[in-house]
């Protein structure tokens, strides 16, 4: 009989462990990127359709956007970017997934802003790599807003005969994630 009392109250308490936790997520956050070079015309993608979700607790958190969903001022500059560059038929998303290393440090009931560093596997055009990014979270009313930037080294993900020359070296990346 002890031993049932035992497991149901460590049943009781892992419950409430994983109850006190909040995921929080979002299906619109958005990510740009400026990979201008010596282009006559600006190389800059939008897309307001980035899922993501994240773990309060443990900090853990994921980021998947579909490549098509990135919008260009120029159909032509988005049809190359998806054709010639992103093989997004071949790798249709592109994501993150990994921990917010300090989440300890966010108090989730009081509004303000957090420094944040988030570390993880980044996997675009079918390549993976380990990356680190600084960045922010703020609480507004019990809700967390992620804001990140970062320089995409873009040899190392996609391919492209003018990487380097007419597109830059790198794409300046911002992440903005309002959770609810």
């Amino acid at each position: 009989m002890k031993k049932i009392i035992l497991i149901a109250s460590f049943t009781a308490l892992l419950g409430t462990s994983a109850m006190s936790q909040k995921v929080y997520q979002t299906k619109t956050g958005q990510i740009s990127f400026d990979a201008t070079g010596t282009c006559a015309e600006a190389i800059k993608g939008t897309n307001n359709q980035v899922d993501s979700k994240f773990v309060d607790k443990t900090g853990q958190i994921v980021f998947s956007v579909l490549i098509k969903g990135f919008k260009f001022a120029n159909g032509l500059m988005e049809d190359h970017f998806n054709e010639n560059y992103m093989e997004s038929s071949k790798f249709p998303k592109a994501d993150f997934k990994g921990f917010i290393t300090n989440i300890s440090a966010v108090n989730f009931a009081k509004d303000g802003t957090y420094d944040a560093t988030a570390k993880g596997t980044l996997t675009i055009d079918g390549k993976s790599k380990e990356i680190t990014v600084p960045g922010t979270i703020t609480i507004e009313k019990g809700k967390p807003t992620i804001k990140a930037t970062l320089n995409i080294p873009l040899k190392e993900f996609i391919h492209g005969s003018y990487i380097g020359t007419q597109i830059s070296d790198n794409a300046k990346t911002t992440v903005v994630c309002k959770y609810e």
